[in-house]
């Protein structure tokens, strides 16, 4: 049993984090190109158009490790004359080709030569020539293209060689500036043996770069900084595993926060062209190492993320840095109680609230819509039980939008009520009344106004939604959950919506044994005072994503509140996005 401790997120206290149990092969970083199948290919044909030509010749050389393994070589029939000045150029007649075996012959004995291994490469000098041709002829034939990698030697060429260097950058010209032992002579097999020799120079000029996977040649004639690809190093020695990894500056202050299902990977991205954010770019030439935790699952990993996110505000992360700025929507405690937004809720007021809005300006937009629905008063001064003498009503009581509880013109009872019920989630009511409200606006052609109608339905709905599905979670002693993945069943226990720890069940155990162990030994967590005061909102709507997931399970469920949505659910409704609006029946 592996499991993470509740305390995440310890400025780089790296030692109080459990690491991963399995020690890491080789195999785990990546394929060396050393260790890459590299089938090196070059066809002679009929004319350009894959399309409107054929083949007439193969070759292929296949090599690993820097040694030939074996070779291709067939004339083809292609079933028409062959121009003159393609003879002229390759010296392959018409005649040579008469007795030669046709398309339909071949092509299964090269793609059994060519293989499909996760560790080939099929390479070509103008890659997109050959690869044309051969898919033209596989599409033809009604077959299955392998499933391997593809590298232009042309495509390398101009990043690993500069014009200095060479004129151009055809074959015939590289393969003078590599010293290949064979020219290429517009034959097959020779242009093949040439390339393989040009290959092997363009990988020994991008190596030091750090091209040194078969991963890094997808992205390496892309153009990359001579010194961002050197920083691939920083990778060397971050696990396989799922954890969060820390880009670390000149002052030793985390730059930035991330996370992956494998850190080695997704770091190593950084340093190719794959990263074409301007913000990552900068970041990542600023880095000086990169510093990583393993966590059990990728469950914990994204937890992890977003507590060292809150704890150390990295620069460069734009997303979760102030998760905890998320408003409720609650009635003041008054005689006469209007709408306030708050961050400050507390555990026992959720039921009677509405939330966690994303922004003050969602919970603005909600409030302004149940108000105006219920008339409930949207004044600020705080009213007596019974009003004053001399006082003043403003001008939404002539308008129909208050009661005017100020002067005691009316009882302000069923207002409070019916928010109170929306505040609860009962969106029922205002949703047939905007619905109606939309429709009239739309017939009217005031499409501004109605999409702004639409928009403070649509912002009610979702934190109604997110209410009913949250609250279960928050309010939750303990979840137990587990969910089967590939390498087993990964157990969770959560506690008033916060993550305490989790672990992966060997083989051999059983998952409600291995869940027992890692609930007693989670640390004990008092229930906590405010709304989401046990864990940040978006961590609790992580751990809400998992639980939900058709795979997860629960083994155990302490708490008032079901897992599960009511029949009439706000999640039943979906505001409409076209205006104007299809009539209603």
């Amino acid at each position: 049993m592996r499991r993470q401790p509740d305390q995440l997120g310890k400025r780089l206290d790296l030692d109080s984090v459990r690491s991963a149990s399995t020690q890491l092969a080789f195999d785990d970083l990546g394929t060396p190109l050393e260790r890459v199948t590299f089938v090196v290919v070059d066809l002679e044909t009929t004319g350009g158009a894959p399309a409107t030509h054929s083949i007439t010749e193969f070759g292929a050389v296949k090599v690993c490790g820097g040694e030939t393994v074996g070779e291709f070589a067939t004339l083809v029939n292609p079933g028409v004359p062959i121009p003159p000045y393609i003879t002229a150029l390759t010296g392959i007649s018409t005649g040579m080709v008469m007795e030669a075996p046709d398309i339909a012959a071949v092509m299964p004995s090269f793609l059994e030569f060519v293989g499909q291994g996760p560790d080939t490469v099929l390479v070509a000098h103008n890659a997109k020539f050959d690869v044309g041709h051969l898919k033209a002829a596989v599409t033809g034939l009604e077959l299955a293209w392998p499933k391997v990698r593809v590298a232009d030697t042309l495509k390398l060429a101009r990043r690993a060689f500069t014009k200095d260097e060479t004129p151009n950058y055809k074959l015939g010209s590289l393969a003078r500036l590599c010293g290949a032992a064979v020219t290429p002579s517009h034959r097959a097999l020779d242009d093949a043996r040439a390339t393989v020799d040009v290959l092997h120079a363009i990988l020994a000029r991008l190596g030091p770069l750090g091209v040194t996977h078969i991963e890094d040649l997808a992205t390496a004639s892309d153009p990359v900084p001579a010194a961002r690809r050197r920083k691939a190093a920083m990778a060397s020695g971050l696990p396989h595993t799922p954890g969060v990894y820390r880009f670390i500056g000149p002052g030793g202050d985390v730059m930035y926060v991330g996370t992956s299902i494998n850190v080695y990977k997704r770091v190593r991205q950084y340093f190719t062209a794959a990263e074409n954010r301007k913000r990552m770019a900068e970041m990542v030439d600023i880095a000086e190492s990169v510093q990583a935790t393993s966590t059990a699952t990728a469950l914990e990993a994204s937890v992890l993320e977003l507590r060292e996110i809150t704890e150390f505000d990295p620069p460069y992360n734009r997303r979760s840095r102030h998760p905890e700025k998320r408003p409720w929507l609650t009635l003041t405690d008054e005689p006469h109680p209007r709408l306030k937004a708050t961050r400050g809720l507390s555990f026992d007021q959720m039921d009677a609230a509405l939330g966690p809005f994303s922004s003050l300006s969602q919970a603005k937009r909600v409030s302004e819509l149940v108000s105006d629905f219920a008339n409930l008063r949207t004044c600020t001064k705080k009213l007596p039980e019974t009003p004053s003498q001399g006082a003043a009503a403003c001008h939404l009581l002539a308008m129909g939008k208050c009661a005017g509880p100020c002067i005691g013109a009316g009882s302000d009872t069923a207002a409070v009520s019916c928010v109170q019920d929306i505040l609860a989630g009962n969106c029922d009511t205002v949703w047939d009344a905007q619905i109606e409200r939309l429709s009239m606006l739309a017939s009217q052609e005031r499409f501004e106004q109605a999409a702004t109608e639409r928009d403070r339905l649509a912002a009610l709905m979702s934190v109604a939604q997110r209410r009913e599905r949250l609250l279960p979670l928050l309010t939750a002693r303990e979840i137990i959950a587990t969910a089967r993945e590939k390498h087993g069943w990964e157990i969770s226990v959560i506690r008033y919506g916060r993550l305490m720890g989790t672990a992966i069940c060997e083989k051999g155990e059983e998952p409600p044994d291995v869940a027992q162990r890692l609930a007693e030994s989670c640390p004990v967590l008092q229930r906590p005072e405010t709304a989401g005061g046990a864990a940040h909102i978006e961590e609790s709507e992580i751990l809400l994503k998992w639980l939900w997931r058709p795979n997860t399970r629960l083994l155990k469920w302490d708490g008032e509140r079901p897992l599960a949505l009511a029949r009439r659910s706000p999640a039943r409704r979906q505001v409409p996005r076209q205006i104007p609006l299809p009539a209603l029946n």
